[in-house]
């Protein structure tokens, strides 16, 4: 609970501190608040508490997917010294509204009842659509906004009605009330609670871009800045993925047997949607969309074949998928600075041609990401997918793991482009010149997949 405290409050001094003639103490003050708060995060390490009438739950796993969500904060907000630059952004807004984000996320992680987990959706959701639109002189960030707002606003729509339907057949909000109607049930509880669970499934399906629930998705992040692209595609996705594992695994263990098949299918479909539309894009921006889809299928793995092993594997795949998007981003962002397209930063992989030539260490940061995304083996990704997968084994869901398989394999095409782009094709691209910290946080985001994937019995020993 105390770093929820202490970012609503450094969120508020951001936004004081935007008051001042300078803004160079703007993006040391909030990295340091993220560190203050992933510090306190684990003074609760190895206990449990609840809070805030019995309605936030603190335990290790929700300090792990805290950790995740801080880290990749800590890592977005690090590759934003631009703004300082920029006359037309209000830095000191966007930062308070990114930790304002973070207290919506942390809620979403640690509820325990779904009032809780509503008032975190709400939060990190108002907080992104006013980030996607931050950039006003873009159509397509207005247009992003608005399409973001629109549909995220019926997917919450469906998520409070199945909330409400929740409590119609329960009579309360509390995950283990609900757990315990079941069981007292015999397996036969009403109907209105299965409903209600197919709705709050479904909107939250929508915050992870799941199929069939994800057509804002690449829209959304190709329109929105770059910067909060990155922030979207993990912090989000890990807190989404977080809270449906609190929801399944406390409230409907019971029914494993009702949602597990509809589970199962969504991920099916997700892993073609993702995985197939990649393919045939041409943007690298509007590629790492679809390839945040097909991520969302392979998380949902995890969820399908819900058990001890699949818990740790969630983690330790959201970790890994964290640092490798934040990477390709931060990558993006220098390479797409110095090509421009009608006054348009060049997102295209074109822009990547040629890469290694001047840029050696941003090309192998972004190969080493490309490659961990694919899942390709000595990094975090392809243990990240392998715990998955052999949690789909212990549950005997032969038939998605081959799917899996298979989709994997064609995610290494379109990853492997990129690679191909940097490597060995003719480019113009001329010398970037990277800030020391900025540098620094890319490398020790290689350096962490890179020790992920040789050793990721170290994570695992934390666990």
């Amino acid at each position: 609970m105390l770093p929820i405290i202490l970012l609503s409050v450094f969120g508020i001094v951001l936004l004081f501190l935007g008051f001042l003639k300078t803004r160079a103490v703007l993006l040391p003050a909030a990295l340091l608040f993220i560190l203050i708060a992933l510090g306190a995060g684990f003074l609760e390490w190895n206990k449990s508490y609840l809070y805030f009438g019995d309605m936030l739950l603190i335990n290790n796993l929700a300090i792990l997917f805290s950790t995740i969500v801080l880290i990749s904060a800590f890592m977005v907000v690090a590759l934003s010294g631009d703004f300082l630059e920029d006359e037309m952004a209000q830095p000191a807004e966007y930062y308070a509204i990114l930790l304002f984000s973070i207290v919506g996320a942390m809620m979403m992680i640690g509820y325990e009842n779904l009032i809780m987990l509503f008032v975190g959706v709400e939060i990190l959701s108002v907080s992104m659509y006013i980030l996607t639109g931050s950039d006003k002189r873009n159509l397509r960030s207005n247009e992003a906004a608005l399409k973001y707002f629109l549909m995220g606003s019926f997917a919450t729509g469906f998520m409070l009605f199945g909330m409400a339907l929740l409590y119609g057949a329960v009579g309360s909000f509390t995950l283990t009330d609900i757990k315990s109607y079941i069981l007292l049930s015999h397996g036969r509880p009403s109907l209105l609670l299965y409903m209600g669970e197919l709705l709050v499934l479904i909107g939250m399906l929508f915050k992870v871009s799941a199929a069939p629930f994800h057509f804002w998705t690449p829209d959304v992040y190709e329109g929105a800045p770059t910067l909060f692209t990155a922030f979207m595609s993990t912090v989000v996705k890990t807190a989404g993925f977080a809270a449906l594992l609190q929801l399944l695994s406390v409230s409907f263990s019971a029914i494993y047997g009702f949602w597990w098949v509809i589970l199962a299918a969504i991920t099916a479909l997700t892993l073609l949607a993702g995985n197939l539309t990649a393919v045939y894009q041409n943007s690298f921006k509007r590629m790492m969309a679809y390839s945040s889809i097909s991520h969302a299928g392979y998380l949902l793995i995890g969820l399908a074949a819900l058990g001890q092993q699949s818990r740790s594997a969630l983690v330790f795949y959201s970790l890994a998928y964290s640092l490798a998007t934040i990477s390709a981003f931060g990558i993006l962002l220098l390479v797409a600075k110095q090509h421009t397209t009608d006054g348009r930063p060049d997102e295209s992989y074109s822009a990547f041609n040629g890469l290694s030539r001047n840029n050696p260490l941003l090309a192998f940061v972004l190969a080493v990401s490309m490659l961990s995304l694919a899942g390709i083996p000595l990094t975090a990704g392809f243990w990240g997918k392998f715990m998955l997968f052999s949690a789909a084994v212990d549950r005997g869901m032969v038939w998605i793991l081959i799917l899996a398989v298979l989709m994997s394999a064609v995610g290494i095409y379109y990853y492997f482009r990129v690679v191909i782009a940097m490597y060995f094709r003719e480019g113009q691209a001329g010398r970037i010149r990277v800030a020391p910290f900025y540098q620094f946080i890319l490398i020790a985001a290689t350096a962490l997949t890179i020790i992920l994937g040789i050793v990721p019995g170290l994570f695992q020993n934390i666990m």
